[in-house]
């Protein structure tokens, strides 16, 4: 993996190439370190359950397992939050959705081909 620049003034754009690397100063289409990222290995189970931990009682749709690469995930998510009409995140390979999602999520995925399996309470 590059490293930062030691004076830590990298050029994060340039009217010639456009959006730079801010790690390797490389324009965004020849970066290295932009390379698409692996799939998350597992073992081919998608597993869903509601966490309200740290949440004020509020209860939160977690979606771990699903086997594609980080840019790939997060479109996957987007389309899982628009089909709940509900807003989420993704932090480190889960899918988090707001609210108590997971008979839409089991259905969904099912659809789709995943082996789906809730965990959890």
């Amino acid at each position: 993996m590059a490293r930062k620049p030691e004076n830590d003034t990298a050029i994060v754009y340039s009217t010639e190439h456009g959006k730079m690397c801010p790690l390797c100063s490389l324009p965004f289409d020849t970066c290295a370190c932009r390379q698409k990222a692996k799939a998350i290995k597992g073992d081919g189970i998608v597993r869903i359950a509601l966490e309200t931990k740290g949440r004020k009682g509020k209860g939160v749709t977690m979606i771990t397992g699903i086997p594609l690469s980080t840019d790939d995930l997060k479109d996957f998510a987007k389309k899982l939050k628009q089909k709940c009409g509900s807003g989420g995140t993704l932090r480190e390979g889960i899918i988090e959705i707001q609210g108590d999602h997971r008979d839409v999520m089991v259905e969904e995925l099912t659809r789709q081909g995943y082996r789906v399996k809730c965990s959890g309470g």
